[in-house]
């Protein structure tokens, strides 16, 4: 077991997102309302005017914009630094759309976490995301569907799962209905996992 936080200090989250940060904010609520036992001390973003840049804002979190267009020839290096400038031991992917870099995988090997809208491995890959997905899923008539968080390694929604939640897809649901009883449990779950985590790594 990795070694991410040390017995004078809460462990540093780095959160990372692309568009109107729901999935940010639940998971800065929970650590400040103590239920996860985190700082939040950075969240980065490949879009300048998210909704995730407010919902940092609002907090008093640094918020930094890093994207293709920021630094086309080296991004993947200046989001490791960016984190590690933060302390950061542990990264929440939270609605990023973008696939991270050899750098990132590597220096934060088995400390990335990731949350899917489907019951992995099912419904996941390169072009799987969003709306997309819920589609899939009532197209291939499933009669459940849920998510996934799972770590995230050099492949797109191939890293170790680490919990799920189920939900029943009913006769009649649009894609946007399915997506919205999902989103919900995305929110538990990944609150749920992340107190897990934090709970089983061990001060040395």
């Amino acid at each position: 077991m990795i070694n991410i936080i040390d017995e004078s200090s809460k462990l540093q989250i780095g959160l990372i997102a692309s568009h109107n940060g729901s999935t940010a904010g639940v998971i800065i609520d929970a650590c400040f309302s103590g239920e996860i036992p985190c700082d939040p001390c950075v969240l980065i973003s490949n879009n300048s005017r998210s909704g995730a840049r407010l919902r940092a804002e609002q907090a008093t979190i640094p918020f930094v914009h890093l994207s293709t267009v920021t630094h086309p020839n080296d991004l993947d290096k200046v989001m490791v630094d960016t984190l590690k400038k933060h302390n950061v031991g542990l990264v929440c992917l939270a609605g990023y759309m973008k696939k991270l870099g050899p750098c990132m995988i590597k220096y934060y090997s088995g400390r990335i976490l990731n949350v899917h809208p489907s019951l992995l491995p099912k419904f996941g890959g390169q072009g799987y995301y969003g709306i997309r997905v819920h589609k899939a899923v009532i197209d291939a008539g499933e009669s459940e569907s849920g998510a996934t968080i799972h770590f995230v390694d050099r492949d797109y929604d191939k890293g170790s799962i680490l919990a799920q939640a189920r939900v029943s897809v009913n006769r009649h649901d649009t894609p946007e209905q399915l997506q919205k009883r999902i989103r919900g449990i995305e929110h538990m779950l990944y609150v749920k996992t992340l107190k897990k985590i934090v709970s089983s790594y061990s001060r040395e």
